[in-house]
């Protein structure tokens, strides 16, 4: 009962349906369709593409639904006269059938009166390489661009002339300045002349784009090949002669690339000699030679030859055929590029981007340099307060650091805007910080003037104390200090050099305390009664300076300072409680080498310092450890000439 009935509704569909039952002219494109109606329904990769081309060409409007459907395996064709369709499933059984000329829906059908077209994966690719005519075209900025990103990744000669097509009714400047750049990148490897692709490649001079390079660079691969006598001279698009047994070359690799050619039989190994001449002992002798003569290499060689001779051992090389055999044979690289100018105009292009790439990865490394240098500068600023005013060595100022960088992440827990959050946190962070100082300055600092080993060990253990605080706090797990979203991304001058947002910002901020500080020291009177206990401690008292409240507020300025510093530390680095002895020992290295107590030389040091970090990681870019330890034995070795630093603290302070 099921089969009839479905046929009675075939039936009547029909009877409504003038264009299924095909009572009238049939429609351009179904026309166009039945015209390659054999080749469709043959799907043969080596026959289709004229129909593709076909319908690419045709100017209807119906031609990009037709190629879309047909590659998403949704065109389907009716048994009985053989027209195509579109359709969607609506259950097992049935199929929503769509005319292709008004992309309107003729109703609901039985599918089995219906042949879907699966065009296997060879000739979506055609079908898909068609589309991009349209899609090159397509009114939508948006659809334009996404076809010139899929042309390059996977464009091919056939886009060629169709993206040429393309360029002079492009409507938007921006979207015709990618198409023609594409254009030129598809020329360099599909142009019909030579002239054609080196004239394509000259546009590309100094361009550091990776597409540029990936589009040279095959044209400048090589193959090995081997000849018997000498390389021949013309041809062939040689790269260079090899020389088996050099560095590069070994005679094993010459050699394999004989047998792998069948240009040599395979090399005989001591162990297949042995176990074949041991396979075939008969009468005391193996291939005609005594077993007692066998301990002679040569010897080995004639019974062995003996046994292919007589068929009883594969043909097989000694080590004296293998050099005879290298030396009669010619080793070279060839261009898989048949055309010399063509090669020797990607390799002159290539050398232009080869220079301007080694000036830009140095300007990028100095970018790197520039931002470690002001991470540093901010961390070591507080501690140049400490210890070039006070003469204290505080081992705990890196946990300063990290107070700040939790003092953020509080403040972002309550305040979820990261903005506002950041701006909250870099006053409260100093807040903290300074407290925490002052406190430490007043109940153990001050008892040990004068006694900088107690001092370093006291600090020592508040460090650890700070440590451990922190983790029965906030645990072993480092804590996230969001950035916000403005500060999300990278700079980029070009695909080589580029700098972060937040270092950017880092960096920024680090001019902006140096500012800070030159205003507090110049223009204040804090400064001023810094500046004379500096110089003269004594001298200073006499003058009516209470020279331990000025050791108070300055510890307290430099923790403060370093508090801010662990927020902008924070924004890309993991809020731990081991976050501040990952840059203890740079901020001292930073002041010692830039000059004690002096704010332009730990400008210096934190610049010279981050320069050498990045200078060192760059040579031996795998070992940042060893990195580490030769920037400390550069540091020891300078400070063995310079023991005073950059510059030098003058006045009676520094034993001048």
């Amino acid at each position: 009962m099921i089969r009839p009935l479905r046929a009675a509704l075939l039936l009547l569909s029909l009877s409504v349906s003038p264009a299924l039952a095909q009572t009238g002219a049939l429609s351009p494109i179904q026309a166009l369709l039945q015209e390659h109606r054999e080749a469709i329904e043959k799907s043969s990769r080596r026959t289709i593409q004229p129909a593709i081309d076909a319908i690419r060409d045709s100017g209807l409007d119906a031609a990009p639904l037709v190629l879309e459907q047909w590659g998403a395996r949704n065109m389907w064709q009716r048994e009985d006269d053989g027209l195509f369709f579109y359709a969607e499933e609506v259950d097992r059984d049935t199929l929503r059938i769509f005319d292709f000329a008004t992309a309107q829906s003729i109703g609901e059908f039985p599918d089995d009166a219906f042949d879907q077209l699966k065009p296997n994966s060879g000739i979506q690719g055609l079908i898909a390489s068609a589309l991009v005519k349209f899609q090159l075209n397509d009114p939508d900025p948006a659809k334009r661009r996404d076809a010139l990103a899929a042309l390059a990744r996977n464009g091919n000669e056939r886009h060629l002339p169709i993206l040429r097509e393309s360029i002079g009714a492009e409507p938007s400047a921006g979207i015709r300045q990618q198409k023609e750049r594409l254009e030129r990148l598809l020329t360099i490897s599909f142009g019909a002349s030579d002239a054609e692709r080196i004239e394509a490649m000259d546009h590309f001079r100094g361009d550091l784009a990776v597409d540029v390079r990936a589009a040279l660079n095959p044209i400048l691969a090589t193959t090995t090949e081997v000849v018997e006598g000498d390389v021949p001279a013309e041809g062939q698009n040689i790269a260079r002669a090899l020389r088996p047994g050099s560095e590069s070359f070994p005679e094993a690799a010459a050699y394999d690339l004989l047998v792998a050619r069948d240009m040599a039989p395979a090399r005989l190994s001591p162990d297949d000699q042995r176990n074949a001449l041991a396979a075939n002992i008969a009468d005391g002798r193996v291939g005609g030679v005594p077993v007692g003569e066998l301990s002679d290499p040569a010897a080995r060689d004639r019974a062995y030859a003996g046994l292919v001779e007589a068929g009883l051992a594969p043909p097989a090389a000694t080590g004296d055929e293998v050099a005879a055999a290298v030396e009669a044979h010619s080793f070279y690289e060839r261009y898989r590029e048949a055309s010399g100018a063509v090669t020797e105009a990607a390799q002159e292009v290539l050398r232009s981007i080869e220079v301007k790439l080694a000036f830009n990865q140095f300007l990028d490394l100095t970018l790197d340099a520039l931002s470690l240098a002001s991470i540093y500068f901010l961390a070591a600023i507080g501690l140049a307060i400490t210890f070039g005013v006070m003469g204290v060595i505080n081992m705990a100022h890196g946990e300063f650091i990290m107070m700040g960088a939790y003092t953020g992440y509080v403040v972002q827990q309550l305040i979820p805007d990261y903005t506002l959050s950041l701006i909250v946190a870099l006053p409260c962070a100093f807040a903290v910080t300074f407290a925490a100082g002052v406190a430490m300055e007043r109940l153990v600092i001050r008892w040990l003037y004068a006694r900088p080993l107690e001092t370093l060990l006291a600090t020592f253990g508040i460090s650890i104390a700070l440590q451990q605080l922190a983790k029965n706090i906030f645990g072993t797990q480092a804590r996230p200090l969001t950035s916000p979203g403005w500060l999300d991304g990278a700079l980029s001058f070009n695909d080589v050099v580029s700098i972060s947002y937040i270092r950017i910002a880092i960096f920024v901020l680090a001019l902006v305390f140096l500012a800070f500080f030159l205003f507090l020291m110049k223009r204040t009177r804090l400064g001023l009664e810094t500046r004379a206990v500096t110089q003269n401690r004594n001298m200073a008292a006499s003058m009516g300076i209470n020279p331990d409240r000025v050791n108070m507020l300055t510890f307290g300025l430099g923790s403060g300072i370093a508090g801010i510093a662990g927020v902008a530390i924070g924004l890309y680095a993991k809020v731990t409680s081991e976050l501040g002895s990952d840059y203890i020992v740079q901020s001292f290295m930073t002041v010692v080498v830039g000059g004690v107590g002096n704010i332009w030389g730990t400008l210096l040091g934190a610049t010279m310092i981050g320069f050498l970090q990045k200078g060192i990681e760059w040579f031996n870019p795998s070992n940042t450890l060893a990195a580490q330890t030769y920037m400390i034995i550069f540091i020891i070795i300078f400070i063995q000439f310079r023991p005073r630093g950059i510059i030098a603290l003058r006045g009676r302070a520094a034993g001048d």
